[in-house]
């Protein structure tokens, strides 16, 4: 099975998340399928705290893929960031 989840970069106390596709049985910062954005909780000033390709997302999630928790809500945080900026 297929799951859209985050992999874990950054330094120590300074996290940086990949939003990713992988194989369930793989570990969470080892092999996946194909990044699809990421999510960077302590973004400052001009820096983007979510960036993530929805055509990409769409399209693992029509063959399958299910979505932890965690990329739900980023998504949906997303999608109201883009209302908002498109809207401005």
């Amino acid at each position: 099975m297929v799951v859209i989840r985050l992999a874990r970069g950054g330094a120590k106390k300074r996290p940086f998340y990949q939003i990713i596709a992988a194989d369930k049985r793989c570990p969470r910062d080892g092999r996946n399928l194909e990044v699809l954005g990421y999510f960077n909780p302590i973004a400052t000033g001009g820096e983007k705290r979510i960036v993530m390709d929805l055509n990409k997302i769409n399209d693992w999630m029509s063959k399958g893929a299910q979505a932890s928790d965690r990329v739900k809500s980023l998504i949906v945080e997303f999608k109201k960031t883009q209302t908002t900026e498109a809207a401005a």
